[in-house]
């Protein structure tokens, strides 16, 4: 178990920028995902965790202890690669004691923690057979399996389910919850897949260019994202956003009219309206202050169906309980929850406002 801190690190590769800046604490057996898009420094942010990368910039402690000089075998920490870097010509059992045997313990010791591992992964009877004859997911079990029997001070992932299919990620990502709440350790883990993400972290970190955008739990960053970036990046389907102008407490757009009242944003500046697709509601007769509407898409998802709407030059998503029926090209009124609008910055992105009555 560990507590690990990045103090003001950064990173770079000559003029290539890969974090700036990183102030970041993850606590003691916490489930913690780093979230982004591809390049946005979540790798290089575990290298310089698990010491395999020194940083240009400040520092890195494992339970207040400086390691940031340290080597990989002094930091303790266990990680699991993208790509699962199982030795081909040793069979499941033997990749997982490798780690055991290079640290010399005892051979019962070692078939204890191999036996109880592969006990809790479900893969005991796949312990004499090779990689090759393992299925994707087999193999990912037994990747994390060998990182588990070190019993190290943190586990670090890096987006060590992205391989799988579907369903098998869905599988692996209770499994993994399973574990993290079993063992008791600090997990940290790398995805750019928000469903992952979203699923299993205690709490998140949203990468922006190297750059942390927001830390906080699952339900914080979806409900109250500090920047429209945040907003945009989180969330399926994506938010809705109408760009517009904000004067004198007063947010109004054009193309379709729609206007609301807001606090904040005295001064007239550019302003975007976010506003989720469940949060949109879809009727066929007119209501007050609804937004006339064209039914400009239908994708039926089972539990729920989103509905792109053309209003104006805009198209918006809702997202509706159920199976609603729909025809294209079928007029609509659209309205907005209110409470629950958000309202960005133009220059800078930022959240301003959240929640609005009508104008």
């Amino acid at each position: 178990m560990a507590r690990l801190e990045l103090r003001g690190v950064s990173k770079h590769y000559g003029a290539i920028l890969a974090v700036e800046g990183i102030d970041l604490t993850v606590q003691d057996n916490e489930f913690f995902c780093i979230f982004g898009p591809p390049a946005c420094g979540k790798s290089t942010l575990l290298r310089l965790l698990l010491g395999l990368e020194t940083p240009d910039a400040g520092s890195i402690l494992i339970d207040g202890r400086e390691v940031t000089k340290s080597t990989p075998a002094e930091r303790n920490l266990s990680m699991v690669f993208q790509n699962l870097a199982l030795f081909p010509h040793l069979s499941a059992g033997d990749n997982l004691r490798f780690p055991l045997v290079e640290r010399k313990l005892s051979a019962a010791e070692i078939e204890r923690r191999v036996a109880a591992v592969a006990e809790k992964l479900h893969i005991t009877p796949l312990l004499s057979k090779l990689p090759a004859h393992l299925s994707g997911g087999e193999r990912q079990r037994v990747a994390i399996g060998r990182s588990l029997v070190r019993d190290p001070a943190a586990y670090l992932m890096d987006e060590p389910i992205s391989a799988l299919d579907a369903r098998l990620r869905e599988e692996m990502r209770v499994e993994l919850n399973r574990l993290q709440r079993e063992l008791k350790h600090t997990l940290v883990y790398v995805t750019h897949d928000q469903e992952e993400a979203m699923s299993v972290a205690d709490r998140m970190c949203i990468m922006d260019h190297g750059r942390i955008a927001q830390v906080g739990p699952p339900h914080e960053i979806y409900n109250a994202p500090q920047s429209r970036y945040v907003a945009e990046f989180v969330g399926s389907p994506p938010i809705n956003l109408i760009e517009g102008r904000c004067e004198a407490g007063r947010f109004a757009a054009g193309n379709p009219d729609f206007a609301v009242r807001i606090e904040g944003g005295a001064g007239a500046s550019a302003a975007v309206l976010g506003v989720r697709p469940e949060d949109v509601a879809v009727a066929r007769a007119p209501q007050p202050g609804a937004i006339a509407a064209r039914v400009y898409e239908v994708e039926p998802l089972g539990a729920f169906t989103v509905v792109a709407l053309k209003a104006g030059e805009r198209v918006l998503r809702a997202q509706l309980p159920g199976q609603p029926q729909f025809a294209l090209n079928e007029p609509t009124f659209v309205n907005f929850n209110l409470e629950r609008c958000h309202f960005f910055d133009g220059a800078t992105g930022r959240r301003f406002a959240t929640g609005a009555r009508p104008a």
